[in-house]
């Protein structure tokens, strides 16, 4: 429990809280890329102690750095991970590659993003070592069988594969630890929101109702509208026809005594037609 808490602080303090850590390499059945979250880095670490490793450190060679708005790049195409080995037998591990990290631009620098591409790594064994163990054939032929693979023991392979299960259960066993449910009981509850989100409809956006304001018409934008109106609205000829304002008014006096000219008026404010 103690290295537990130890790796956990040591993690704490060097990676954010969202932080990610990658590791790509190839081995003999394919290229392979484990990606790990932050609650799971502290068991990576004390898996490469666990498979015999004494010492651990990084050596980079011509690094950039490139600077952001919120973060800062660490980029080193020549970066060696040197593991010194105590079982199964005393030999250095020199694994080349890539390393790539992003660091949070603030006063604590943590690691946000870690990536690590491994393209190669050797073994070393001591020439002591070798002629001590010379005149026995078997311990000659055990000292020639690689501890690693690609630079990673055995302990942490088995790590990054029971990863690929538990990185999708991280949001089962925090809930485990927030509400103290079973396990069944914590799936159930999680494909029920995960079900709800995919059921419920998006939010429409509330769209901001416009009020109309009505405009007074004045005495002359009336007439002027008035005018305009009789061009536009289709109406008989007749009926769009005022008899008091189109037609000249037709005394009595002077059509007294003429009945053809009024029957002729007449017949022509029927129709639609102004007398001239």
């Amino acid at each position: 429990d103690s290295d537990n808490l130890w790796w956990d602080a040591f993690t704490t303090e060097f990676f954010e809280d969202d932080a990610t850590l990658t590791l790509s390499f190839c081995l003999e059945d394919g290229p392979k890329r484990y990606t790990i979250g932050r609650t799971l880095i502290p068991r990576y670490f004390s898996t490469v102690f666990e498979g015999g490793v004494t010492d651990l450190y990084y050596i980079l060679k011509h690094s950039k750095e490139s600077y952001h708005n919120s973060s800062i790049t660490v980029d080193c195409d020549q970066c060696t991970m040197v593991t010194q080995h105590g079982k199964p037998m005393f030999t250095k591990v020199c694994t080349e590659g890539r390393l790539i990290l992003e660091f949070t631009f603030d006063d604590l620098m943590r690691i946000k993003t870690w990536h690590f591409t491994i393209r190669q790594y050797r073994e070393l064994v001591p020439r002591s070592i070798l002629a001590m163990h010379a005149p026995d054939p078997q311990v000659l032929e055990q000292l020639s069988k690689n501890i690693t693979r690609m630079g990673l023991t055995n302990f942490t392979l088995n790590y990054l594969r029971l990863c690929v299960i538990l990185e999708p259960m991280q949001e089962l066993m925090s809930r485990h630890k927030t509400y103290n449910l079973g396990p069944r009981d914590c799936l159930k509850t999680c494909l029920f929101q995960k079900w709800q989100r995919m059921v419920a409809p998006p939010a429409e956006p509330t769209r901001q109702i416009t009020t109309k304001r009505r405009k007074r018409k004045n005495s002359t934008s009336s007439t002027g509208n008035n005018t305009n109106s009789t061009y536009t609205k289709k109406k008989s000829p007749a009926a769009s026809l005022n008899l008091s304002s189109q037609v000249p008014l037709i005394t009595t006096k002077k059509c007294i005594g003429d009945k053809t000219r009024v029957r002729r008026n007449y017949r022509g404010i029927r129709n639609g037609l102004v007398p001239t």
